[in-house]
């Protein structure tokens, strides 16, 4: 078979808050990838040109090899910028070489196990006030889980108040879901390691799913002691990189990992370290409130992963303004949920049809989004 060279990377900045990029082969093939860091999209475009420089010309159909050289090809490694990068341009190789055969990229990875993949919905959960109608939404919707935050902006020694109302949100969530649906408290990072080991107890009663990221990755010493501190399922992995940084908390026996098909090195790693959690007895549920080539990618996953557990998708997410996931798909129909779950299709590459000119006109619009900067009462730094 001739070879397919890569002729042609381009990037596109698009709204609400997400990057795009576009691989061409010398034989006409295109495949699309989703390498952003949220809040700086703008460096990773940069070390996308930077690598440009080493992948044109390249056999298009060295996936693993081109992974390896632009993991360890520099003298510095890691880091969210680069491995962001090498995750986009990663899911647009793996798409190329699905078209070229003419498979879903789950039988290039050893074929599906499953035939669909639960999702779950977001509801926000920053203002408790929202959270009843919110469920009773998703619940109309048809989906069998939700999540969100578990608390707002919270001082390092959460006062009883607060306390109360991290426990009222539970509390909510389970009095709507009823007991056969399930609901994730996402932490995000706002909770200290001594507020943490406070609220996991008291959460217990109301049963949820999982709680995400019960402290900022900066704490993994505080892992071990936060696993036995309840029987709530912890989580975790969405600013984690790689196979090594996943290695401690399953050590410290977290049940759950999210590590994010555009963050954590793309389809390559995300299945290593899928592969990795399977022999600690963990489960992944991948992160991805990101657009529509991250959620094709962490599908294709999601089908050929024994220990997979349910997927985020970012489909009416709070953070989606100006637009949605599906103004760049031509086609929505992979991503039409039935009682909540997202079906198993046979259309080649990650199986999404992107709409390249809606994305070139978005592109031109482009976007500059930064996360929120929050502080406390008394002027100090806030985890947002």
């Amino acid at each position: 078979m001739k070879i397919s060279r890569i002729s042609r990377i381009e990037t596109f900045l698009v709204p609400p808050r997400w990057m795009f990029v576009r691989v061409e082969t010398d034989e006409g093939l295109v495949g699309w990838g989703e390498p952003v860091v949220e809040g700086r999209a703008e460096p990773v475009r940069a070390a996308v040109e930077v690598l440009a420089e080493y992948l044109l010309g390249q056999d298009a159909m060295r996936t693993e090899d081109h992974w390896q050289v632009m993991t360890k090809g520099g003298f510095y490694r890691g880091g969210p910028v680069l491995s962001s990068t090498v995750a986009g341009l990663d899911q647009a190789l793996w798409d190329i070489k699905g078209k070229r055969y003419g498979v879903p990229v789950h039988q290039l990875l050893g074929g599906p196990v499953r035939e669909k993949i639960r999702t779950y919905a977001w509801i926000g959960g920053d203002d408790p006030q929202d959270i009843r109608d919110a469920l009773t939404a998703q619940i109309e919707a048809g989906f069998t889980a939700v999540k969100m935050n578990g608390c707002g902006r919270m001082t390092p020694l959460a006062t009883r108040s607060e306390i109360r109302s991290c426990l009222s949100r539970a509390q909510t969530a389970r009095e709507v879901l009823g007991d056969h649906r399930d609901f994730g408290l996402d932490f995000h990072g706002r909770v200290s390691p001594a507020n943490a080991r406070r609220l996991l107890p008291l959460l217990a009663e109301y049963a949820p799913m999982f709680v995400e990221e019960p402290v900022l990755c900066d704490h993994m010493d505080a892992l071990p002691g936060l696993v036995n501190a309840s029987n709530i399922p912890l989580a975790l992995g969405e600013r984690l990189f790689t196979r090594r940084d996943f290695l401690a908390p399953l050590q410290a026996g977290v049940a759950i990992l999210q590590p994010d098909v555009s963050h954590a090195g793309g389809i390559s790693e995300l299945r290593r370290i899928a592969a990795l959690a399977e022999t600690y007895g963990a489960h992944v549920a991948p992160h991805c409130p990101l657009g529509p080539i991250a959620l094709a990618a962490s599908l294709q996953i999601a089908f050929t992963t024994p220990n997979f557990l349910i997927q985020e998708q970012s489909i009416g997410i709070h953070y989606n303004k100006g637009a949605e996931l599906l103004d760049y798909v031509i086609d929505p129909a992979p991503f039409r949920f039935q009682d909540g779950s997202l079906l198993r299709t046979d259309r080649p590459g990650l199986g999404v049809d992107v709409d390249e000119a809606a994305v070139r006109a978005a592109g031109e619009r482009g976007h500059a989004w930064r996360n929120p900067v929050w502080r406390h009462e008394d002027g100090s730094f806030a985890e947002w």
